[in-house]
């Protein structure tokens, strides 16, 4: 398994992942300009997406977004658009996907909102410091 950035030459391998994960979670599709959208936001450094690659197939991905948090008084990432093919998963990945993301993406600290039932999930790969909930505006 290789771990990389993923560019933003590579965004319809990308793509096709954020289309597996909504489609498996019971969301609608997004609409095709959306992925223009993600395309600019990628090029401009507002997100930042990692991968697992299986020789040239992307099989798992996360992002971070990038502010500063008075939590450290320094960069700080926010992780999301975690997702891993099924066919992949249980194999150690994810724990290797989200520290190759965290150790190159320069952020200091790395935070997770999830709902109850993935907090295992998210410990079992390194999420382990409580820091209350995390709530939406509207």
């Amino acid at each position: 398994m290789n771990y990389s950035k993923i560019e933003t030459e590579q965004i319809h391998n990308l793509w096709q992942l954020q289309l597996a994960y909504k489609e498996e979670i019971g969301e609608e599709q997004p609409p095709m300009e959306a992925i223009d959208r993600l395309t600019v936001a990628m090029q401009e450094g507002s997100i930042e997406f990692y991968g697992a690659w299986d020789d040239n197939k992307l099989v798992g991905c996360c992002s971070i977004s990038k502010g500063f948090s008075t939590f450290n008084y320094g960069i700080s990432g926010v992780f999301e658009d975690f997702y891993i093919l099924p066919g992949y998963r249980h194999k150690g990945i994810a724990r290797e996907l989200v520290h190759f993301a965290y150790e190159n993406s320069g952020v200091e600290s790395l935070t997770v909102g999830c709902a109850d039932c993935d907090l295992e999930m998210y410990g079992k790969i390194g999420f382990t410091i409580k820091l209350g909930n995390l709530l939406a505006f509207k």
